[in-house]
């Protein structure tokens, strides 16, 4: 009898080919859900038993000792997180070391990839005791919530005075450059009254690769861990579904390239900017990629902890003999 799985993804368009179905586990009746907002808790949530996990989340959650959630060191979601500064068009703002002293906000603090956002802010010169932080809701069509939970530094690190949206107090110039990983609706056209802070994101994003030897790791693939206990083989069965799928869709988009004008080219700069495997999923591949995000971990002051790449991923063998 093949083992039922329910699985959680954001509408990530390479999971195409994992939900029709042209790839497949024979051991594993898989169905997947295409969300737009993720479980708050996979360990506790009653509709999946995998799902995407922010992987900032997940590495703060076990710091404190929480192992409801067996986490796969595949990062479904992955990328710079240069492209995710943005600030008026009329702002005369174009290097991150112009933020230094200046009012950002951000969609919330903890989240995986601001973690990265400011890393690469830091690698610039500037940190976090340099600027004024906001956290807030990006438009007024998004919810009232807590973004900064236990990480809130009042003069610091503060939420938007009176919830404005943080659109509106760019545009009012009561804040210099928001970060935030989803661009607003007409971001992308001509009169669009924002930009991107960087104008040329792919040489500054190219550059921060050849520094660190890596694109960010932003979620991760999560299994509940009495899954993964019971059944050890899965952790690795569904991380190689999604590669398998990422493979695919990857075949597919080179050949039928006719989907926008460009998008040949975004293609073409991959294939000779980044090495071969530069998204390969498992612990090696991303060994130092993890290694990075637990030193920023504790450099931002998200969590104490003494946590390693192997201790944060450990083998689901390991799991299994633990129960």
């Amino acid at each position: 009898m093949k083992l039922e799985v329910r699985l959680a993804l954001r509408d990530w368009d390479y999971v195409t080919p994992l939900v029709l179905g042209d790839v497949a586990d024979e051991r594993i009746a898989l169905k997947v859900d295409r969300v737009g907002t993720l479980p708050e808790n996979l360990a506790t949530d009653p509709d999946y038993d995998a799902c995407e996990v922010s992987f900032s989340r997940y590495t703060t959650a076990r710091s404190r000792g929480e192992a409801g959630i067996f986490g796969v060191p595949n990062f479904v979601m992955r990328g710079f997180r240069h492209r995710c500064v943005i600030t008026s068009g009329s702002s005369g703002l174009t290097r991150l070391e112009e933020l230094k002293g200046r009012r950002i906000g951000v969609t919330g603090w903890q989240d995986s990839g601001n973690t990265w956002t400011r890393a690469a802010l830091s690698r610039a010169g500037v940190g976090i005791e340099d600027v004024r932080w906001y956290a807030g809701r990006l438009s007024a069509a998004h919810p009232i919530t807590d973004r900064l939970g236990r990480y809130a530094r009042p003069g610091r690190i503060e939420a938007m005075p009176g919830e404005k949206p943080m659109l509106d107090a760019l545009l009012d110039g009561e804040l210099d450059a928001i970060f935030t990983p989803f661009m607003p609706p007409g971001f992308f056209t001509p009169d669009s009254p924002f930009r991107h802070l960087l104008a040329d994101l792919p040489g500054a994003e190219l550059g921060y690769f050849r520094e660190v030897g890596y694109v960010p790791g932003i979620h991760i693939l999560g299994l509940k861990a009495d899954l993964a206990r019971r059944h050890p083989w899965l952790p690795q069965a569904l991380s190689d579904l999604v590669d398998e799928s990422q493979r695919l869709w990857l075949e597919k988009r080179r050949k039928y390239a006719d989907t926008t004008p460009w998008i040949i080219d975004e293609l073409g700069r991959c294939g000779r900017d980044l090495p071969e495997g530069w998204n390969a999923s498992g612990l090696e591949p991303n060994r130092r990629m993890i290694a990075g995000f637990l030193d920023e971990i504790r450099a931002q002051g998200l969590a104490e902890t003494g946590l390693t790449p192997d201790t944060l991923f450990p083998p689901a063998e390991h799991l299994a003999g633990a129960a």
